[in-house]
């Protein structure tokens, strides 16, 4: 039986899909990306997009499916979203220069990019004030390193990262795509699918040390990486994972990277991944952005500046010099009101500088980013002169250095670019007038070739004298000079038949031509193209300028995100009535008057004021702990929060919601509030509460802030009891921390006369008519119970149950008095709970008194009448 025949055209397919596993194929055909085979299908399904049939394979048909070139990246977005890779197979040469091999050659096409999650550095694809990470983990032996890259940023680093703290920092970098070996993958899947990143398994020798130093050097064209600081060999072995990664998804157009840096651990606040998600640091729990802390403090007006504020927030400073600075920075600039509206006007006027230079670099950007760069700079010129005019403390000064220095690359792009260009150097148009004069000649015959044209024949008339003389076209000839028969003579001898060619005689005219004709015919059939040929060299040429100024405009584009910070703090500290923090090195820890910022932002909408609490938890010597009482829905668990978020804010340079804060250095933040469980690990809720708890007994130093809130409720009342009890114990012995510990087992109270370091706390309620009050005060004592049934019936649970939960409790508070055998008899005694619900009651008839009231009708009444009818219904109620 023949083999089945294979098209060319298929077969380049089929060797290019090869050569690429694990990634969708768009196969450049034209103005299309076309999929087939297992890819056309999974990407129909995924972009909700017709499959369809082309030709057959095999004996089998082939599924089709497609997207237009002029919206892939939307399609390649939802592809990226949905866990694909994508490869982009593009169309190498001319569709002319193939056929000219033979009229059955297939155009050349290869991949020229492979689309990941981590490699994403179209505007379209990005989220504009949120990093793109691609990290690469790595254990040799008994280290461990991690390294990350946001290659539209350029930022680049690398930290010694063992395996017990790739969660932690994988939660704060939050990542798009993780690079491990495949020889030791299995360990960190599970971590690194926790924060919602793709892991990407690569070939072990990727990892290999000694080549990820000499990949690091190639790119950085040294002979020694001793420049940039001394690395580990899991360090090195990290960061040459991600450049191997980037040389082949990028088919070696490597990024503009900036020089790695290694960044220590001890430098930043060690903050877990189960306390960012309950602090809701970056994103609520809800899912989203929106009710996180971020979302709340964020001020910025500039892209560059947004990313920055998300890392400051997610890593606070242990550097007290650092945080100081910052402090001066924003004090200044809440003191400096105009001045600081001043800056923030000129900052919305600058673009996302970083992100335009590594789309350049790569060849993926345009006129449209180079745009970007000249207004940037240019902003960035105006604001040097603004600082340096100024008192600004150090670090604005410090800024603004980076800001000047750009004045020639700025002349050249205002000169050589128009005010608003396209995005893509393809559609042409984006050199100003005037720059260059070979562009301008050509521009003006492709759009004013009739003027050119009747300009030169009125040259033509005065040289020859005949006025009737004209130039014309037809599809024969083209371009030509025409006059009537009579002058023929005089055209056809000389000195003017040295100038004009002869070309046709008719029964009427005679038709000429010049070199000169010649020429400008074939100029003005060429314009268009020539005028887009002339503009990508100068687009070349102004690419190159940029590029040769890259370190700088990296730098300018950090000091804008720096200054936009300082000016996002103080205009919050303005707006919010937040104060200057102080932070030393002492285990202070005294908050006057704290609010929670997010909660506080809520009850403004709807009008409600914020109760604000203080909090002590200053000791020399010893822990720190207060032990927190009272109801739910009473406001601990926002107590809890909104301290860890004050020490949080403080030490990440901003201003603090309250009226006082003293705080000493906090090294880690740990949070155990809420209850849910994990369903995919097989782990109930009392079960992730334990592994969190956990945690924070194992890791929490003696300059630790910790906050927990409820532990043990998940299991029986004894078991819960003594799990709190040793916890709490525990955190003051052995961790000897400061923390805030809520609870409802009131027996833990008695904790504050036997552990020196702790205190009882409660938040106040109020009874009313059998119903509780929330004061939302937080107080020192103890709180006497619970109210759970009160709360149980806000909550809106029906009447019977409410009353029913309270005749239980009564007897149950009455055993507790008695002995544990009488306790049980009063148990057993109890009538079992009727679910019906009680008989409806029978109406009675009005009382007296709404007998009375019903029958007075008030317009009747005279002031006096009114006033003994007044006192008539209150002897009545009596």
């Amino acid at each position: 039986m023949a083999k089945p025949t294979v098209t060319p055209m298929m077969e380049q397919y089929l060797g290019i899909k090869d050569a690429n596993p694990g990634a969708l194929l768009f196969y450049r055909m034209g103005d299309f990306y076309e999929m087939f085979f297992q890819d056309a299908v999974e990407a129909a399904a995924a972009l909700d997009i017709a499959l369809t049939k082309r030709g057959s394979h095999e004996g089998e048909e082939i599924p089709m499916c497609g997207v237009p070139v002029h919206a892939a990246e939307g399609y390649l977005l939802t592809l990226i979203r949905k866990g694909f890779r994508v490869a982009i197979a593009e169309q190498l040469e001319d569709p002319a220069e193939a056929k000219k091999r033979g009229y059955k050659s297939v155009v050349k096409r290869d991949v020229v990019r492979l689309v990941t999650p981590g490699t994403l550095t179209e505007e379209s694809l990005l989220e504009a004030r949120r990093h793109n990470f691609l990290a690469a983990y790595s254990a040799l032996r008994d280290e461990g390193a991690l390294a990350w890259v946001d290659i539209s940023t350029g930022e680049f680093r690398v930290m010694a990262c063992a395996p017990a703290r790739l969660g932690p920092e994988l939660a704060r970098l939050t990542p798009r795509e993780v690079l491990v070996s495949d020889a030791g993958e299995e360990p960190f899947r599970e971590v690194i699918e926790d924060v919602k990143a793709a892991v990407t398994p690569l070939a072990r020798a990727v990892f290999d040390s000694a080549s990820g130093e000499q990949k690091l050097r190639d790119l950085y064209q040294v002979g020694s990486l001793e420049a940039f600081g001394s690395f580990t060999r899991a360090e090195l072995s990290a960061m040459g994972a991600i450049v191997d990664y980037l040389d082949l998804t990028q088919r070696g157009k490597l990024p503009l990277l900036r020089r790695p840096q290694r960044e220590e651990a001890g430098t930043i606040v060690q903050i877990d991944a189960s306390t960012r998600r309950n602090l809701e640091l970056t994103q609520a729990l809800s899912g989203g952005r929106e009710g996180s802390l971020l979302h709340v403090i964020d001020r910025t007006v500039t892209a560059g500046g947004a990313r920055l504020l998300e890392r400051r927030v997610a890593a606070p400073s242990r550097d007290l010099a650092q945080i100081h600075a910052r402090h001066d920075t924003v004090a200044f600039l809440v003191e400096q009101t105009r001045f600081t509206e001043d800056l923030r006007s000129d900052l919305k006027r600058c673009p996302d500088m970083d992100r335009a230079l590594s789309r350049l670099a790569l060849d993926r950007g345009g006129p449209r980013d180079m745009a970007a760069i000249r207004n940037g700079l240019g902003q960035a010129g105006g604001l040097y002169d603004v600082i340096t005019g100024s008192e600004a403390p150090r670090l604005l000064q410090d800024a603004a250095q980076a800001l000047q220095g750009h004045d020639e690359l700025v002349a050249l792009l205002d000169a050589a670019l128009i005010a608003e260009p396209p995005l893509l150097a393809r559609d042409g148009g984006f050199i100003a007038q005037g720059y260059d004069e070979e562009l301008d000649e050509t521009r003006r015959l492709r759009d004013e070739g009739r003027g050119v044209i009747a300009g030169m024949q009125a040259g033509f008339v005065e040289e020859t004298g005949i006025s009737s003389l004209k130039i014309k076209h037809n599809n024969v000839l083209g371009y030509f000079i025409e006059c009537t028969s009579t002058h023929a003579e005089k055209m056809l001898s000389p000195p003017l038949s040295e100038k004009f060619i002869h070309r046709q005689t008719t029964a009427n005219q005679v038709r000429f031509t010049t070199v000169e004709l010649s020429e400008l015919e074939t100029r003005i059939h060429n314009a268009g193209a020539r005028a887009l040929e002339i503009e990508k060299r100068l687009y070349d040429r102004l690419k190159a300028a940029i590029m040769d100024q890259a370190g700088p405009i990296g730098e300018a584009s950090r000091a804008l995100a720096e200054i936009d910070l300082g000016c996002a703090f103080a205009d919050l500290a303005r707006s919010g009535d937040w104060v200057r923090p102080e932070i030393d090195s002492s285990r202070a820890f005294e908050i006057t008057a704290g609010r929670h910022p997010v909660v506080e932002h809520a009850l403004k909408r709807s009008g409600t004021p914020f109760i604000a609490n203080d909090c002590g938890l200053t000791k020399d010597s010893t822990p720190a702990i207060w032990l927190l009482t009272g109801p739910n829905m009473a406001g601990k668990s926002t107590f809890l929060r909104q301290n860890a978020i004050i020490a949080l804010l403080a030490q990440a340079g901003s201003f603090v919601p309250a009226e006082r804060a003293h705080i000493g250095l906090v090294s880690q933040l740990f949070s155990r509030v809420g209850a849910a469980d994990d369903l995919a690990r097989g782990r109930s809720t009392f079960m992730v509460e334990m592994v969190e708890t956990a945690a924070i007994l194992n890791q929490a130093d003696d300059r630790a802030l910790v906050i927990l809130d409820e532990i043990g409720r998940g299991t029986a009342t004894y078991d819960g009891l003594s799990i709190a009890w040793a916890v709490m114990e525990h955190l003051h012995a052995t961790n000897r921390c400061r923390a805030l510990f809520a609870t409802h087992y009131h027996e833990m109270t008695a904790l504050s006369a036997k552990l020196d370091g702790v205190e009882n706390a409660t938040v106040s309620v109020k009874e009313h008519a059998g119903d509780v009050i929330f004061l939302h005060e937080v107080k020192k004592g103890a709180a006497d119970r619970s109210y759970g049934v009160q709360v149980a019936r806000l909550a809106g649970l029906p009447d019977s149950v409410v009353s029913r939960a309270k005749s239980v409790l009564d007897m149950l508070e009455k055993g507790d008095r008695d002995s544990g055998a009488k306790k049980q008899m009063l148990i057993d005694d109890l009538p079992l709970f009727a679910s019906a619900p009680p008989p409806a009651p029978v109406p009675q008839g009005p009382s007296p008194l709404e007998e009375r009231l019903s029958g007075i009708n008030p317009d009747d009444l005279s002031p006096r009448e009114a006033l003994q009818a007044l006192y008539e219904l209150r002897e009545m109620l009596k």
